[in-house]
């Protein structure tokens, strides 16, 4: 059920964007679990990407989990508010990685309702990567944490959207990528309400 470390070796980070929706990703804290399906990501593409942490081969303390081989987390915090959590895929010194930017509560809805003072009803919950962060309890402390691991994992529950469920358009908040910014490398489930705005392709 548990996605093994071979799943995150794909150096086809666009593939394993798409992949990854419908995936569910869980993380436990102390005793409590909580699991959202992931309905929408976005593919960073390592150093030609310019939308991307490692663009040009940067590498600093920050950076430095994106160079790890695939299978491990990347947060980080922005805008010194939100931290965002990513999946790092490819093998080693090939940092490609995928945002999680939405997800749908599964599991410890009252645990996420908690977290974010808001029902789990309400899209805003989890509709966004900072918002969909929280919900799961994600913070710094997640950073380079094993993906199979027992803190935070992500599991196949034979849930598959058709291509024609999927829509795809530029990503955001890149718009200092220059003519990376335009690429279409946001994937997310079609008419699903958590999706962040704008939930238009």
């Amino acid at each position: 059920m548990k996605l093994p470390h071979s799943y995150y070796s794909n150096q086809d980070v666009l593939f394993l964007a798409q992949n990854l929706l419908g995936k569910v990703l869980f993380t436990e804290i102390g005793d409590a679990i909580t699991a959202g399906i992931i309905v929408e990501t976005e593919a960073y593409f390592g150093v030609q990407d310019k939308a991307s942490h490692a663009y040009g081969g940067r590498r600093t303390n920050r950076t430095e989990p994106l160079y790890s081989h695939g299978g491990i987390s990347y947060v980080y915090l922005c805008y010194g508010i939100h931290h965002l959590f990513n999946v790092v895929s490819s093998v080693e010194d090939d940092p490609h990685a995928v945002l999680i930017r939405a997800v749908e509560p599964l599991i410890g809805k009252e645990i996420m309702e908690h977290r974010r003072n808001m029902p789990s009803s309400k899209a805003a919950i989890s509709s966004g990567p900072g918002s969909a962060a929280k919900a799961l309890g994600i913070d710094q402390s997640f950073n380079k944490k094993d993906l199979t691991g027992d803190e935070i994992w992500i599991e196949d529950h034979g849930i598959l959207y058709k291509s024609d469920e999927i829509i795809t358009g530029p990503r955001i908040g890149v718009a200092y990528a220059q003519e990376d910014a335009l690429l279409p490398w946001r994937f997310f489930v079609k008419n699903n309400k958590y999706v962040s705005k704008p939930n238009k392709g």
